[in-house]
């Protein structure tokens, strides 16, 4: 059967949703992948180039043209909004359901009170008129998370300098108990103190509170994460599938904190080369199975929106997704694609709602589109057909576009 391979570029979207103008207008004119390319005109990124990168886009732009031996698509969002966790259980086959939203000041008190009461010491920030944000043990802040859609994800952050990821950890599920989001999210970083966080404080429409994850400095060292999720079935999903079928499963970088597997091919981490190198090692020992590799730190760079950092780790990717093309055989099939976008031109720092590309790769197949796909959990059905197993709980296969004439 040979490698079934997705690259999630995360963030890397070709154009807003049609739907944006309706329920997130602040995203129109979104296109991250066509809006770095004009910023930075010498990127040099010839193998997404190649694989059609400008198909999925929909036009030329200066030296960038489309390519006539690519095999392309794209794919619509089906999940609400635009976010990492809900794209990634999307890909794998499952649309969670619309997540609860709400803004942290609505379960500031009972969050004080359940952690208070299991022996943490906790208190407020913020100004009476303002929302609060919670410290907890002066080393931990819990508040909005400001970089995805408002209201649908909490976050736990931590100084690991001063308290251990596994206590950590605890706190954040201490804090799932008791909130119905979508997600909470716990992590941390080293070399930062509450002082680094407590800056970073920021407060959006007078409703929502948090620390600016990339202003804080959390991300820059020793950054660990657990994604905490609520309404989701692993059972229906194409890793644990996979898992039951006794066929490998490998996840590298985000995917492997928030995508749920029996495997012990887990590799979670930020630094884009480490992860390929990651890719590199699985590719080798894997004769037959799936990998799934994101590479988060394009998404970093939306949020900071920094378009020559953003530009740098696509030329870092381009160059590795190159040396991987090499080392794959005839049986095996490559997906290079996104999750949303995040445009660090369109004028703020949250994830865009975009379609996403479908960059697709197998020795001796050129020229062939497998169209504009409703869910990206066509994916996850087009593996479990490459694999012969039970297809997940939503998706079509696209394998027979892929696989016609050959």
């Amino acid at each position: 059967m040979g490698k079934f391979i997705v690259i999630v570029l995360d963030s890397f979207g070709v154009g807003a949703m049609e739907d944006v103008a309706e329920v997130r207008p602040e995203d129109t004119g979104s296109n991250t992948a066509l809006h770095i390319l004009k910023e930075k005109p010498d990127i040099n990124i010839p193998t997404l180039i190649d694989l059609g990168l400008m198909n999925a886009i929909g036009s030329d732009e200066q030296h960038f043209v489309q390519s006539h031996s690519a095999v392309w698509g794209t794919s619509k969002l089906s999940h609400q909004g635009a976010d990492s966790f809900l794209g990634h259980q999307e890909i794998m086959g499952t649309i969670p359901p619309i997540p609860f939203n709400a803004p942290f000041s609505t379960a500031t008190r009972k969050v004080k009170e359940h952690l208070t009461a299991k022996g943490y010491t906790v208190r407020t920030i913020g100004c009476e008129s303002e929302p609060k944000i919670l410290v907890v043990n002066e080393c931990v802040t819990i508040g909005d998370n400001l970089e995805t859609d408002l209201g649908q994800v909490y976050n736990v952050t931590g100084c690991l300098d001063f308290i251990s990821f596994e206590d950590l950890t605890t706190i954040g599920k201490e804090v799932r108990q008791v909130v119905e989001v979508s997600r909470v999210i716990t992590f941390g970083g080293e070399n930062i103190r509450l002082h680094n966080l407590l800056n970073a404080r920021k407060v959006i429409d007078n409703k929502y509170a948090g620390v600016n994850a990339p202003d804080s400095g959390v991300y820059e060292s020793g950054y660990k994460v657990i994604h905490l999720g609520y309404g989701i079935d692993p059972t229906v999903q194409l890793p644990t599938i996979l898992d039951q079928a006794g066929i490998e499963v490998a996840l590298i970088g985000k995917v492997a904190d928030i995508v749920q597997t029996e495997s012990d091919r887990v590799f979670p981490g930020v630094d884009s080369q480490e992860l390929f190198n990651h890719l590199f090692e699985q590719v080798s020992e894997i004769d037959s199975g799936f990998i799934c590799l994101n590479i988060q730190e394009t998404d970093l760079a939306g949020h900071a929106e920094n378009v020559n950092r953003y530009a740098d780790r696509l030329e870092v990717s381009d160059k590795n997704i190159g040396k991987l093309l090499n080392m794959l055989s005839e049986d095996d099939l490559l997906i290079v694609m996104a999750d949303h976008g995040n445009d660090p031109t369109i004028g703020h720092s949250q994830h865009t709602r975009e379609r996403v590309p479908l960059l697709i790769y197998s020795k001796n197949t050129s020229g062939k589109k497998i169209g504009s796909r409703e869910t990206m959990s066509d994916v996850a059905a087009t593996a479990a057909e490459f694999f012969k197993v039970e297809l997940p709980a939503n998706g079509e296969s696209f394998l027979g576009k892929i696989k016609e004439d050959e």
